[in-house]
């Protein structure tokens, strides 16, 4: 069986709700999926900014309906940031500076489908 996509390249402006000049520094970039992501993935999260903070509060919010449904690729928070940061520093000290508790151990981006190009490893074009 041959194992799925490692690697996706932004192509247009992800939705979201960070600010416009930071969702734009992200196209152009080859960020790795997450470890035990190879594919597109349907998942339930939150807006970034809008996300609750607390873990408990996120599975409350999950339960009575209010986390959104995502379709796109799943990346290490951390890892994509860090690409980020040889790019577009400024843009980079926007995530960690106003949503810092997002880029811990397991936190996950999820780009959307329609925004990425799937390519096999980092070097591929």
């Amino acid at each position: 069986m041959k194992p799925g996509p490692s690697y996706i390249r932004i192509v247009s402006v992800p939705p979201g709700e960070a600010p416009l000049w930071v969702r734009e520094k992200w196209v152009g970039l080859e960020l790795p999926l997450a470890w035990g992501h190879s594919g597109r993935r349907t998942v339930y999260g939150f807006g970034v900014l809008s996300a609750p903070r607390k873990r408990l509060v996120a599975i409350w919010w999950w339960f009575i309906g209010r986390s959104e449904r995502h379709t796109g690729y799943v990346v290490d928070a951390a890892a994509a940031v860090s690409i980020l940061e040889s790019a577009a520093p400024n843009a980079a000290a926007w995530w960690r500076e106003t949503v810092p508790h997002l880029l811990g151990p397991r936190q996950k981006f999820v780009f959307a489908e329609s925004v990425c190009q799937i390519v096999n490893n980092a070097r591929d074009g």
